[in-house]
């Protein structure tokens, strides 16, 4: 072995690369060393060393295996058209890339404040009632949960035109439930169960709400002073009344709401 003769293992160092990988070339007919020691160990040559350096510097550019031998072997390649198509596919990654990174920044804004809405237009798309404090109080309660990194990652993606129809359907939902305890509608009768089923249905696009997880919630609705104000807010009793319905309903499909668990 001369001094301009290395070792697969020196020329993997010599190279940044890993010896598997000089194998893989090796065995692929990318680059072989053409020499051998006196003990019959295959050799790197100064031109071997030669083309390695251009097959990692194409391989950096991202070209495939394919490419790459024809780039090197082949005299009617085209290396310019090559280079040029290899340019437009990085600058489509690029793309994606950035797409990605903007879906990420999406994620995290998300899982820390809740509706991805600009301050000066919270009150137009969530209502005159938003309080901005809500995501930060929401997310020191339940910010451990699975439910909590669903919401997220549902409002990572949802428009401003999204939380709007929201809103206005949770709107017309409470107004339904002020006008059906107007009306005299009773927890368990059909009317109270069809808004019991659209209240689940309609918080069920924030996060997956079972029927179980639904009594859960209607507890938190009469005992927590926020939600309990809100809706007695609309009608006296109202927080009662909706937890009570919760439970009747619950009861018509085979759930005790006195053991309901969060599942």
């Amino acid at each position: 072995m001369t001094d301009d003769q290395l070792t697969v293992g020196q020329a993997a160092q010599r190279l940044g690369v890993t010896v598997r990988t000089l194998h893989h070339w090796d065995a692929e007919g990318l680059a072989q060393p053409s020499a051998r020691s006196a003990a019959g160990y295959r050799l790197y040559t100064q031109a071997d060393l030669d083309r390695l350096e251009r097959v990692v510097l194409y391989r950096e550019l991202g070209l495939g295996l394919n490419a790459i031998c024809g780039l090197l072997d082949d005299p009617d390649m085209d290396a310019v058209a090559t280079l040029h198509e290899q340019s437009a596919q990085t600058e489509e990654h690029i793309h994606r890339l950035q797409q990605l990174q903007g879906s990420l920044r999406n994620m995290i804004e998300a899982h820390e404040r809740g509706p991805l809405v600009g301050p000066e237009r919270q009150e137009e798309v969530l209502g005159e009632g938003w309080n901005p404090d809500w995501p930060a109080q929401a997310r020191a309660r339940w910010g451990h949960t699975a439910q909590w990194r669903q919401y997220a990652e549902r409002a990572a993606v949802r428009a401003p035109e999204g939380w709007s129809e929201l809103t206005r359907e949770t709107e017309e939902l409470d107004g339904d439930l002020v006008r059906a305890v107007d009306d005299g509608a009773v927890p368990g009768d059909a009317r109270a169960n069809d808004l019991v089923e659209r209240h689940r249905k309609l918080f069920s696009r924030y996060f997956p709400l079972t029927r179980q997880m639904q009594v859960c919630l209607g507890r938190v609705y009469e005992s927590d002073p926020a939600f309990a104000a809100h809706y007695d807010a609309l009608h006296p009793g109202l927080a009662m009344w909706l937890r009570e319905a919760i439970d009747e309903s619950a009861r018509l499909h085979g759930i005790d709401p006195d053991t309901a668990s969060w599942e």
